[in-house]
């Protein structure tokens, strides 16, 4: 197929070696450019510029975008339209191309439209999974998923080093821990393969790191009751906890 990328950031130019690595005649296209002629126009600038840009899109290719949040209304009036959004983080090629191979990509649009995103993920080695709903909350389930991942080890990188472990260790001495959680999770289910303190309804360990978390970090500390509850809630909806025991721990979490 001849595509045309419009817009090239990071996912923009990780794309144009793939796509043509995979068969695809690829053109590019930068603001203040004209439009090339192509069979699909793939929108990959930043959310905010999306409509701007399929706006003074000449009619003619199938339209897609490659946002996570935006649906695809704000491709009209171009038909047909739709979306394809890999799940992944992309640094730039400069940094870092990720592996392609697996990564789900969430498509949506009109039939021929998704026809389309469908053929090429699988020319990209994308998953295509298509998501029909609201995709604020798809996108913000990446955030939780992905983002906040990343927060949360800086959080708990802080917290060993408050304990004293040096700044340069911290990260790394989570890393472990955190790579074998996802991984279980993915073998067995989040809630099923949960271990530490919350599954054991041990009451005495979590006050104990409220108690220590308050010392050293009291900002810290609405985000792990906020966590902690949310995580006795999953236990007891899955009968890993007793409700007893769940009301016990949410008290003890004040």
């Amino acid at each position: 197929m001849d595509i045309a990328l419009l817009g090239l950031g990071r996912l923009g130019r990780t794309l144009v070696p793939a796509l043509e690595a995979a068969g695809h005649r690829v053109q590019t296209w930068r603001r203040g450019q004209s439009f090339p002629i192509a069979d699909v126009a793939w929108i990959t600038v930043a959310d905010d510029a999306v409509a701007e840009v399929a706006r003074a899109l000449p009619p003619g290719p199938v339209v897609l975008h490659a946002s996570g949040v935006l649906d695809v209304d704000v491709l009209r009036p171009h038909r047909p339209a739709g979306s394809l959004h890999p799940l992944q983080s992309f640094p730039g090629p400069e940094v870092a191309t990720p592996p392609l191979a697996g990564v789900p990509a969430a498509v949506a649009g009109d039939p021929e439209a998704i026809a389309v995103a469908r053929k090429l993920a699988a020319d990209l080695g994308f998953e295509a999974v298509e998501v029909p709903g609201d995709r604020r909350l798809y996108h913000a389930a990446a955030v939780v998923a992905g983002n906040f991942t990343t927060t949360l080890l800086a959080e708990g990188a802080a917290l060993l080093e408050a304990a004293g472990v040096e700044p340069t260790q911290s990260v790394a001495m989570l890393v472990p821990l955190a790579r074998a959680s996802l991984e279980q999770a993915l073998a067995r289910g989040p809630m099923a393969s949960l271990t530490g303190p919350y599954p054991r309804g041990d009451r005495s360990t979590i006050a104990g790191h409220l108690e220590a978390i308050v010392d050293v970090d009291p900002g810290l500390l609405g985000l792990y009751r906020a966590l902690a509850r949310r995580t006795v809630d999953h236990l007891h909806r899955q009968d890993r906890l007793t409700t007893e025991t769940s009301d016990d721990l949410i008290r003890t979490i004040g």
